[in-house]
């Protein structure tokens, strides 16, 4: 899937990171969110190789990645856990400072990494979402419909588990169209089917659902704890402009509240514009990395 590219799986603290490795030129990480993987780059890595060594890279609980028991209180699954595995991963790949681009849970990584470890992220991107504390503080009722799943998914072990596993193909693509101007047909069938084989193994169903409970939990905790805490480094804010979630929220002013240098971009899609748009997105990324070089 990502031709020309290596494929590494790299221990960290204990913990297997899938990625796949190609390019040259400054690094840059590339998070997928839920209920994807690394393989959500497919299109878009080859388009940035030629100017940046690009990682994609699976979170923990996803794709190829270490699955493991989530602990009672979550920490394993938290934002902070998460950012820990990458910029182990990146360190062991020679890189001790990179560009740091997260869709969606991705995003949310790219968030805490650039708060508890400044000194490694360049340049923060993220995609289609508000800030984790946004998501709950400023809830509604419009919200909360339309981002039923946070809710479900948090709810205790074994729960959503049971539910989700008895169909995991039926409740994954009912998120994968069910936040705006996505069909199944926007995805490209090869991406897709990588999407299922993970998705349908029951330590990713656990895993997905554990990001879920820290989310409501643990994340919250360190977030309220940061609320006087700002991004330092050059920030881009893109988002599906046809999508729910900025339907809901005004998207770039609600990370200008998180951090200090925020660039904007747009394009007329919903949460996954990187499936339906993935030449526009990898030339809107290069210039926005070009540009801090």
């Amino acid at each position: 899937m990502f031709e020309g590219f290596e494929h590494k799986i790299v221990s960290v603290e204990g913990i297997d990171v899938a990625c796949d490795v190609g390019g040259s030129g400054p690094p840059v990480l590339l998070l997928h969110g839920f209920p994807q993987s690394r393989a959500m780059w497919a299109r878009v890595a080859p388009q940035l190789a030629s100017h940046f060594t690009v990682v994609c890279a699976d979170l923990r609980g996803y794709g190829d990645s270490a699955k493991p028991k989530c602990l009672p209180d979550c920490s394993n699954y938290a934002f902070r856990a998460f950012a820990a595995d990458q910029v182990g991963l990146m360190r062991h790949l020679g890189f001790n400072r990179f560009h740091m681009v997260g869709h969606d849970r991705g995003g949310r990584t790219g968030h805490r990494m650039a708060l508890d470890h400044p000194d490694a992220v360049l340049s923060l991107t993220v995609m289609d979402i508000v800030p984790t504390y946004a998501m709950f503080m400023d809830t509604n009722r419009k919200v909360a419909g339309a981002y039923w799943h946070w809710y479900f998914l948090s709810q205790p072990e074994p729960f959503p588990e049971r539910l989700i596993g008895s169909d995991p193909d039926f409740f994954y693509e009912t998120c994968l169209v069910g936040w705006g101007a996505t069909k199944i047909s926007d995805f490209d069938p090869e991406m897709m089917a990588e999407y299922r084989r993970a998705w349908r193994a029951p330590d990713m169903v656990h895993g997905s659902c554990s990001d879920y409970r820290a989310a409501a939990s643990i994340d919250l905790q360190h977030d309220t704890a940061d609320l006087d805490r700002k991004v330092a480094c050059p920030t881009l804010v893109f988002y599906g402009s046809s999508g729910t979630m900025a339907s809901l929220f005004d998207i770039p002013s609600e990370w200008r509240k998180r951090c200090s240098n925020v660039t904007e971009a747009s394009l007329p899609g919903g949460h996954f514009f990187v499936d339906q748009f993935p030449a526009e997105t990898a030339r809107r990324l290069r210039e926005f990395l070009t540009d801090l070089a």
